[in-house]
């Protein structure tokens, strides 16, 4: 039984509804809680639901749209956090034992922004324990299942927000990439999934698992739905370093012009021809698309980038070596879970025993084991060197071409446990998309079609650090087609 709606009303069509008065923001929160409450409990997307929240903070924007305020972008926009996103006095778990009831004393400025454009907080979502995972399947508090086939998973590590887009219980929500875990989910629960350029969006309250690959960005129905909550999400901000000193770039105004001489790049590698595991359907998509792109008036040729075979390598050596240095913090001192011990060191291994799951634990030890003493040049060192000339061989191929193009997830969605007993191989499902975290550059997952399987597959666009507006001019019209190809099959 699917759970995944057809038709749903866009974040843009409920904003313009919201603040012209044809409808109001109650009235929208009603019709999203009442979907929760329908199927919820099968698909388990949400860690926490703030139902009476969410309609005193709808009530509230009516009352301010009946005054004559401007409520912003997003008015009445129902809206969910991945549960890694700090919300003050807001249980933020990270879908972790160790982190179970944490309230935060401030919020993401992320939160704040969609809070400041007229979006109201649903929920906060589901993930793999502390974002890592591919399958929404580690998490502390059970799965989140795909709307679209219940026994299958929703992809991960932001499969809780994929899936609450994908259910329509919400219009757009937030989640984090750090490998893939936005694209990856996306393209398995069939929404649009972006990961921005690293800087382009603020960080500052994203619980960090490797600070220099986590990015935040959107789940939407719509890629015009993506290109507003990025231009409300995105921007220089003072609280996060690593924040690009730029205002987020005009993305909607690109959507309608299409590709006519756009040079669209189909990376080989990732077309079967370097990288095993790819299905012939996922393959037979990112074809498809390719050529409706050349109809549509691209110059789309193939490319080589030979360093993108050893992007898994290299990304699960230096993400667990970030993450066995960031998670050092949880020791049953400061916050969260602490179990009792006869001396402080007995007490942190108790804690960290009990709170952290195994894939967290695995991680925590890989990457403690690459920054050892006699190790870290030849393992954490060399991943540093290959991710350095992995981003020179993107930046000579976007010499070449505007945008290039590649599956997202090397398959559909799969059955659940299908890949648990197996880290590699679960670690496979994103080798499509950890290139564009290690090189910090932009990425999205656009559907289009579906698989032998009948369950949707997603279509990478990737582009230059910063050229957010021409991947979404592209991802555009990957949508356009893949509707006109929809219509023209049925």
């Amino acid at each position: 039984m699917s759970h995944a709606v057809d038709n749903p009303s866009t974040a843009i069509e409920i904003a313009q509804a919201v603040a012209s008065g044809a409808t109001n923001a109650s009235t929208v929160m009603d019709e999203h809680l009442a979907r929760i409450e329908a199927s919820e409990t099968e698909v388990h997307a949400f860690n926490l639901v703030l139902a009476d929240q969410a309609r005193q903070h709808a009530d509230a924007l009516d009352a301010r749209i009946a005054a004559g305020e401007d409520v912003g972008p997003l008015a009445g926009v129902p809206i969910a956090l991945k549960d890694n996103m700090c919300t003050r006095g807001i249980a933020t778990t990270c879908s972790s034992r160790i982190l179970e009831g944490w309230e935060p004393p401030y919020n993401a400025t992320v939160a704040d922004r969609l809070a400041n454009a007229g979006a109201i907080l649903v929920g906060k979502t589901n993930l793999d324990e502390f974002a890592m995972g591919s399958s929404t399947e580690n998490s502390a508090f059970g799965p989140t299942k795909n709307p679209h086939d219940l026994s299958r998973v929703p992809g991960g590590s932001s499969g809780g927000s994929a899936a609450a887009v994908a259910a329509g219980y919400v219009a757009a929500s937030l989640g984090s990439d750090t490998g893939g875990s936005i694209r990856q989910p996306a393209a398995l629960c069939g929404v649009v999934g972006v990961k921005p350029t690293y800087g382009a969006v603020s960080r500052y309250g994203l619980i960090a698992f490797a600070s220099s690959l986590d990015q935040i960005g959107p789940f939407t129905h719509t890629v015009a739905d993506a290109a507003l909550v990025h231009e409300v999400i995105g921007g220089h901000d003072p609280l996060d370093s690593t924040s690009i000193p730029q205002p987020a770039p005009a993305l909607t105004e690109v959507l309608d012009r299409g590709v006519d001489g756009l040079r669209v790049g189909l990376i080989d590698e990732m077309m079967g021809h370097g990288i095993d595991g790819i299905s012939a359907d996922v393959l037979a998509r990112t074809n498809e698309a390719a050529e409706a792109l050349a109809a549509a008036g691209a110059k789309v040729d193939r490319v080589s980038i030979p360093a993108s075979i050893y992007g898994l390598s290299s990304y699960y050596l230096v993400a667990p070596a970030e993450a066995s240095s960031n998670l050092s913090r949880y020791d049953g001192v400061r916050y969260g879970l602490r179990e009792d011990g006869a001396n402080v060191v007995e007490m942190n291994t108790a804690t960290r025993t009990a709170g952290f799951g195994d894939e967290v634990k695995r991680r925590i030890m890989l990457g403690t084991y690459a920054l050892s003493a006699g190790y870290y040049d030849a393992y954490y060192g060399k991943a540093q060197r290959l991710r350095t000339l992995l981003a020179q061989e993107f930046n000579e191929a976007y010499q070449r071409f505007d945008v290039l193009l590649s599956p997202t997830s090397p398959c559909t969605a799969f059955a659940f446990g299908d890949k648990t007993a197996d880290p590699m191989a679960m670690y496979l499902n994103d080798v499509c998309t950890i290139p564009s975290n290690l090189s910090g550059d932009p990425a999205m997952s656009v559907p289009f079609g579906i698989g032998d399987d009948g369950m949707p597959v997603g279509v990478q666009v990737l582009a230059p650090a910063t050229h957010e507006p021409v991947m979404f001019q592209v991802a555009a019209e990957v949508e356009r087609l893949a509707a006109e190809a929809k219509g023209a099959a049925q």
